[in-house]
Formats: C-alpha cells, structure tokens, sequence
C-alpha cells in the first residue's frame, strides 16, 4: 500500500571532490560531496557533507538537502520576478521567460532549476568564481528571495 503524502524526491550529485587534512601522523583523506535534491515540483534543497569514503559523503549530503529544502513559487513554469542572489564570491541572476523559451542556464543553476520545476527562465552567473558549492548557495538565496505578486 502507497504511503499518503509521500513525496518522491531526486537527487543528483554536482560535486565530488577528494579533500585532505594534513595532521602529525600525514595526510588524512575525505571526500566531500555537493547534492541536489528536489520533487520537481516546487521544493528544492542542497546539501554539502564529507566522509571517510565516496558512498559515506554522498548520503550525508542527500540527508542535508533533504533538511534543508525550501518552496520556490512557480507560475506557469517559470518565476513570478526577476532576482538576484549573492553567496560569497558567487552572484547569480535569474529572469522569468515566456512559455516554451526553455531552461537557458548552464551548470549548477541549470540543475537547480530542473529539479525544481522551473521549466522556462533565463540565469546569468555574475560573480567570477567557478566554486560549485558557492553558486549553488546564490541561486537558493536567490530562489528564497522569489515572492509571488498578488
């Protein structure tokens, strides 16, 4: 029997990185991993965690993203407004677009969107950093910042 009010939610790994501490007895190696999760339906989050192995890092990450979901106000596929978003070194620019334009947004925006169910708008990367997690973190404060016009 289907659980009611189960949503189901997809995941996807932006960013897998191979990090390491050095300490007195040498280097201590972890991995850190960048993940994405939404019901593509307006819900949204991202999560960042290490771990001693690949698989470790990846779940607590999903687990993060799962915590750290947020409501983005779609209006017929796109964004009510214009926004914009500042995390660190990253800024982003998001702009609604007409019906059928598409997902014109590259990288971590791009899947953001995807998996938030934003079918039709338009990003600019602003900021000169390629750091994945900082971009990540501008498009949600950017998303969070989105109210819908009454």
């Amino acid at each position: 029997m289907p659980e009611v009010g189960k949503e189901e939610f997809e995941s996807k790994l932006l960013d897998l990185r191979r990090v390491a501490h050095t300490r007195a007895g040498g280097k201590k190696l972890r991995f850190r991993a960048l993940v994405v999760t939404g019901n593509k339906a307006g819900k949204v989050g991202v999560g960042v965690a290490s771990g001693l192995d690949v698989a470790q890092a990846i779940e607590k990450a999903t687990y993060q993203s799962k915590k750290n979901l947020i409501e983005v106000p779609i209006v017929d596929g796109t964004i009510p407004h214009e926004v914009y978003g500042k995390f660190g070194a990253a800024e982003v620019l998001l702009k609604p677009q007409r019906k059928g334009r598409g997902l014109v947004a590259g990288g971590t925006v791009r899947v953001i969107c995807q998996l938030a169910g934003i079918h039709d708008v338009s990003s600019k990367l602003l900021g000169r950093t390629g750091n994945k997690i900082n971009n990540a973190r501008a498009t949600i404060l950017a998303l969070k910042k989105l109210r819908i016009k009454k």
